[in-house]
């Protein structure tokens, strides 16, 4: 598809942040001092030692996932420009947005992400936007219905305007670009009209879902007597290019997948590949964009820079998917809840984009199709031919899904006069069923892959696994942005999930350390997913550590290091707050800023992490199973809620999750007053290992790190830690009390 004799479409720049390194192996240095440290003061030895040691040994582990992920980062400059001339015809690309909960996720958050899509600077009749609902709502339906219509009038204003943000609830709550139109009576009288339109659509969603959607007659007859988790395959076409028009809408269609109460979904990732095998019979496009419902095109050019990509003659023997990073919009000021990832985004990102690739993030990502279906670089080289029986065995018994993926796997261009929408439905609602997987490879061999919470990283590890690269695309503008959660509930609910499915993937035969033993993974690859894979891992050695603080101060007996050899933790602290504090600065932000991120990296894990840690540990014992929780998504704010006061206060709720951070807080009030009182145990003078400054100390730090947790304790209503999680935590902290000056007594 690409002129091989032509410029490259996309390059990749590699550069160094000395500092950066010199500081961070520094802190490593430190790190096995201490552990040496730890190793030869034979006369210190004892039980909290030794665990002292195991979780600093962890630690100095973590830092070096951390040190080799961000070692050697890269920057990836696309030139769309060149893409035109570098190709004879533009391929077509299938567009999926996945929701699944209309409460959740209120359908006008959908209908903008869609909005946003169909408005692309691409050839409309080279896209197709799939919708899929598992929520099987009639209220998503007809928000859809009503979308198409506006769509009609909203994308070509988007492309006669040139305007840059074309997602209508963001456009309409800032003034007028004055750019892009200079400010014409007509520009002014048609922005006005479009304003008007997008309120009467707003508000035609609002009344149908106060009303009800009327599931009885007509388009919505399908809908009657269907429950959320039993109800048949729903495939509707909201709108067909028929004509395959240049100027015209994308197609864009209504999938909801079958679904019994004795038949297990998996999630999102089953509706990924319902997705990918409707889509299959219908455009068969060679290039798939998926994105949440919540994540807006911010850059109407995105498909051209994927393309840079994927279409580049390097990059199509070497590149399986183009990864756009997740950045948000509307954010509160000095990011409260430490969740805007500013800085993660950009060290971390370039630094997998000098490895083998980024994680596949779930969103705002554009695959290659034939990669979906489980080529490997050395089929390129072998041929993609495969027998009808091994195509059976993977995809299943439907003969139109089989001939569609043969033609697919070899690279056939797809004929837009060969299917028609309205007569393949009936095979496309066949291979929505839940039963049609069984016996096949889809979510083993195929697809999107089965097994962890986080289908995103398990599908793009086993996608490296084979030998492909990814890349990570950062256009300016930035191409998607999202609305960041909350804090409370929603953040820890999102990553609580994270964690869960990222352990769950390291304690399966996933485990990206066999990746690099028997597969293609490469080891500083491995090393990466490790570091992503420690979110699930590291809070069960934080609480451990902090617990261990607690014990320490309530026996009076000590955890750090004496004499000189309080020199190491000192100027561990020392370096990494002196240097973080540099990183945030020197990236424009706030001290401030600073502090909310590394206090909440503190809050975060001890309680959605280790919540997280639990839940794997019960599943690996048969006591229970890891549960799938539906992020909420806020409605978009109509204007900036970056001085929002109370928008940065957190919020608490009776979900076990904030369990874990009460009782630790409570267990070092308890010991801070414990010491106070002076009703801790006594020391012989010749031992000298009683608490110190340096315990006091990082105990009142975590205390000051969980200090919104402080305040629920006296708060109001949804700011208030509910009392029987309060309750809960003294029961436990009593419990440990009692425990930790028994062990003195004995």
């Amino acid at each position: 598809m690409a002129n091989k004799n032509s410029f490259p479409l996309y390059e990749k720049h590699r550069y160094k942040y000395t500092y950066k390194r010199v500081t961070e192996s520094l802190l490593l240095i430190l790190l096995l001092l201490l552990l040496g440290y730890r190793v030869i003061s034979v006369n210190n030895y004892s039980f909290p030692w030794f665990v002292a040691f195991v979780c600093e040994s962890w630690f100095t582990i973590s830092w070096f996932f951390t040190l080799s992920t961000q070692w050697s980062p890269a920057l990836i400059k696309t030139y769309p420009e060149r893409l035109l001339q570098s190709v004879q015809e533009l391929p077509r690309v299938d567009m999926f947005v996945t929701t699944a909960d209309p409460v959740l996720e209120p359908p006008i958050i959908t209908v903008n992400t869609v909005l946003s899509l169909l408005a692309l600077d691409y050839p409309p009749h080279k896209l197709a936007c799939y919708v899929s609902d598992d929520g099987c709502s009639p209220l998503t339906f007809y928000a859809l219905q009503e979308a198409s219509k506006f769509a009609k009038f909203w994308v070509p204003f988007c492309k006669k305007h040139n305007v840059q943000v074309r997602t209508p609830f963001r456009y309409f709550s800032a003034k007028p670009e004055v750019s892009t139109a200079s400010n014409t009576p007509e520009f002014i009288h048609e922005w006005l009209q479009m304003k008007n339109m997008y309120d009467d659509l707003s508000q035609k969603i609002e009344l149908e879902a106060s009303q009800k959607s009327n599931s009885s007659h007509g388009n919505f007859a399908v809908f009657s007597n269907t429950e959320r988790t039993n109800h048949p395959s729903i495939i509707k076409v909201i709108w067909e290019n028929k004509e395959d028009l240049e100027d015209g809408l994308p197609h864009l269609i209504y999938i909801s997948r079958e679904k019994r109460p004795k038949h297990s979904h998996h999630f999102k990732a089953g509706a990924m590949n319902v997705l990918t095998r409707v889509s299959e019979l219908i455009t068969n496009a060679p290039f798939m964009l998926n994105v949440d419902c919540d994540m807006i095109v911010n850059n109407p050019k995105i498909v051209h820079h994927a393309l840079c990509i994927l279409l580049d003659p390097k990059g199509q023997k070497e590149v399986a998917f183009a990864q756009f990073p997740q950045q948000f919009y509307a954010t509160l000021k000095d990011d409260p809840f430490g969740n805007q990832m500013t800085i993660l985004i950009k060290y971390l990102a370039a630094g997998l984009a000098g490895l083998q690739g980024p994680f596949y993030a779930g969103t705002n990502c554009f695959h290659r199709r034939k990669v979906i279906y489980g080529l490997s670089p050395d089929d390129l080289d072998k041929g993609n031919s495969i027998s009808e029986k091994e195509l059976k065995q993977k995809f299943g018994a439907s003969k139109e899904l089989m001939k569609s993926v043969a033609c697919a796997l070899e690279g056939r261009t797809y004929s837009p006069n060969a299917v028609n929408i309205v007569n393949v439905i009936e095979a496309a609602s066949q291979v929505a069923g839940c039963g049609y997987e069984y016996g096949t490879g889809w979510g083993k061999q195929v697809g999107w892959i089965y097994g962890s919470l986080t289908e995103d990283v398990l599908t793009g590890l086993t996608i490296h696994e084979r030998g492909w690269r990814s890349e990570m695309c950062t256009p300016n503008p930035i191409a998607f942005t999202g609305f960041a959660p909350g804090g409370g509930p929603t953040t820890m609910a999102q990553q609580k999930r994270w964690a869960t499915g990222v352990l769950e993937i390291f304690v399966s035969k996933h485990c990206p350390i066999f990746g690099t033993l028997f597969h293609k993974l490469t080891l500083r690859q491995c090393i990466a997913y490790m570091w992503i894979h420690n979110w699930g891992l590291l809070p069960a050695f934080e609480v451990c550590y902090a617990c261990l603080l607690a014990h320490c101060i309530i026996t009076n007996s000590n955890l750090l290091p004496q004499g000189l050899g309080m020199c190491i933790p000192v100027a561990i602290l020392v370096i990494y707050k002196v240097y973080t504090v540099s990183v945030y600065l020197a990236e424009g932000l706030s001290i401030k800023a600073w502090w909310n991120n590394q206090r909440m990296s503190r809050i975060t894990p001890m309680n959605a992490g280790f919540c997280a840690f639990l839940s794997v540990l019960l599943k690996i014992l048969r006591m229970s199973e890891t549960v799938f929780d539906v992020t909420k998504k806020d409605l978009p704010p109509t204007n900036d809620v970056g001085d929002d006061k109370d928008g940065g206060r957190y919020t608490f709720d009776e979900s076990l999750v904030f369990l874990p951070g009460t009782t630790i807080l409570l267990l070092h009030l308890s010991s801070i007053t414990i010491r106070l009182l002076g009703t801790r145990p006594v020391v012989a003078i010749q031992s000298k290992n009683e608490c110190g400054i340096g315990e006091i100390f990082c105990s009142v730090y975590l205390i000051i790190c969980y200090w919104p947790f402080l305040r629920g304790l006296f708060e109001t209503g949804k700011y208030r830690i509910p009392l029987s999680t309060i309750y809960k935590s003294i029961v436990l902290t009593g419990l440990f009390v009692h425990l930790s000056r028994k062990t003195v007594a004995a």
